[in-house]
């Protein structure tokens, strides 16, 4: 090998140099760069300042303040009751209405005028509207407490001496049935939601002239009295539905009449065997033997809605449309008792079986349990979104319904201390409701949907609806045998329903 061979070959590195358009390119980049600063057109920063002008142009300002008053006026929310922006016009001093203005054109006018004023301000109005809303509140759930006379005290000891032994009966009788086979509570059960499931219309009267406001079974089950708007009362036969006698009286339209507890039972035909109350804030006692009231009680400035007789017959409950429900001794012939509760129309009531409790329903979409022992409210119904236009307790003592404006009907533990159940019951206002008197093994409920639904006791289930009516239902009942179910109408008759 020649020492040529033996020299290394040394390697030489590439330069690339790109192509042609690109450095082209580059160069008519800078070129076009040079010519815009040159022209003007591109700013180069040189660190020369310039002041400011410290005076902006009133006209600038007032742009400026007209763009946030607008913005702020779409921020700013405004009831649409018309009432309302009235009533805060009213509170700033402004006109509520001005000559050729509606509604949206107040609302406006009360938007700009809160748009003008502060921010604290609003929120200071604000603060002081949601303090009267909650004061208000506060004050329709207060419990307001007259200054009852010596006879109150009398005769709230007289029903606890008469509740509590019947308290104890109803106790042990719970007991006793409580020891019953399940087979035998599960038999009678079915037995009885077939005899319900069979009910059918077997008579139907007309009543009078104009609706049929209320309808009771008397404690023997062969009467029925109803009540009218006319005025006028009846008593009809069972199950015949003949007229036995119309009891007149009244001059306005009668919200209800029931009957004493021993009526036709253990009570004389002469007493006072029935009581009735009418919308001019009259309230009548009727025997069975005359047309005409034997005795008025007074003292109802507006109407009267409904009433209850105690369990124990001597004392009538009345509920009126000034807020307040009178409890009546009808031995002394006095009222002993003006509760107020409700803030609105108070309008049903009931009492409990031992007749140590008396339930009421108001206006105001509340109902109150009272004890009349102690005269203290012991449970606030709270649940219903309308009027509550019924109350009725089972006979198990501690269970109570109300019916309400609300389409539902609601069920109360008492000794929870709460609702326990809501039955969706209708589509229309539940204008009444009924336990079965004996064991409340099963809830009727009527309705402005022109049907009576029947529900079992527990468990709520629907066992059957009474359809025959051609208007709304006022008023249901159910007779002390058990046979009868009795409701009565706007269309002016009332329909006798019995198991085939």
């Amino acid at each position: 090998m020649s020492d040529d061979e033996d020299v290394p070959v040394a390697k030489r590195s590439k330069i690339h140099y790109g192509t042609l358009e690109a450095r082209l390119r580059e160069e008519e980049s800078k070129g076009a760069i040079q010519a815009g600063i040159e022209s003007g057109n591109i700013s180069i920063a040189s660190g020369e300042t310039f002041d400011l002008e410290e005076h902006v142009s009133e006209q600038r300002l007032e742009l400026l303040a007209e763009f946030e008053r607008r913005k702020k006026l779409r921020q700013i929310t405004v009831s649409t009751d018309d009432a309302q922006v009235k009533a805060q016009l009213r509170q700033r001093g402004e006109p509520i209405c001005i000559f050729g203005e509606d509604k949206a054109d107040r609302r406006e006018r009360l938007r700009q005028l809160l748009a003008m004023i502060g921010d604290d301000e609003l929120i200071r109005q604000q603060d002081e509207e949601l303090e009267r809303e909650k004061k208000k509140k506060e004050e329709e759930q207060t419990t307001w407490y007259h200054e009852g006379p010596d006879s109150l005290k009398r005769a709230r000891l007289w029903i606890a001496e008469y509740s509590l032994p019947r308290a104890e009966k109803r106790i042990q009788e719970a007991k006793l049935a409580k020891n019953v086979p399940e087979s035998k509570r599960n038999a009678k059960t079915q037995e009885l939601h077939r005899h319900i499931r069979s009910l059918t219309a077997i008579a139907s009267q007309i009543g009078d002239t104009r609706p049929i406001s209320y309808c009771q079974f008397s404690p023997n089950s062969k009467l029925l009295a109803t009540s009218s708007w006319s005025g006028l009362i009846k008593l009809w036969s069972v199950p015949e539905l003949k007229e036995i006698r119309t009891l007149r009286g009244h001059n306005h339209n009668v919200g209800a009449v029931v009957f004493h507890p021993q009526a036709t039972l253990s009570l004389d035909d002469a007493a006072c065997c029935m009581a009735s109350c009418a919308a001019d804030g009259s309230v009548k006692l009727w025997n069975l033997q005359s047309d005409e009231p034997v005795a008025n009680i007074e003292g109802h400035a507006s109407r009267v809605a409904r009433l209850a007789y105690h369990p124990s017959g001597r004392f009538l409950g009345t509920t009126c449309f000034d807020m307040s429900w009178r409890l009546w001794d009808l031995e002394a012939q006095e009222e002993i008792l003006h509760q107020e509760g409700h803030s609105r129309a108070v309008y049903s009531i009931a009492f409990q079986g031992d007749g140590s409790l008396c339930a009421t329903g108001g206006m105001d979409a509340f109902g109150r349990v009272w004890d009349l022992r102690t005269g203290r409210c012991i449970m606030f119904l709270e649940g219903h979104l309308k009027s509550v236009l019924d109350v009725n307790f089972s006979p198990n003592g501690y269970h109570l319904a109300t019916a309400s404006e609300d389409h539902s009907v609601k069920m109360w533990d008492l000794r929870q201390r709460k609702c326990v159940y809501t039955i969706p019951a209708h589509n229309n206002i539940v204008s009444g409701v009924k336990f079965q008197g004996s064991s409340g093994d099963y809830l009727i409920s009527c309705s402005y949907d022109n049907t009576a639904k029947v529900w079992a006791h527990p468990g709520w289930s629907p066992l059957i609806t009474l359809a025959g009516h051609d208007s709304k239902i006022m008023a249901v009942d159910i007779s002390n045998n058990q046979q009868y179910i009795a409701t009565a109408s706007f269309d002016r008759t009332f329909k006798l329903w019995a198991s085939e």
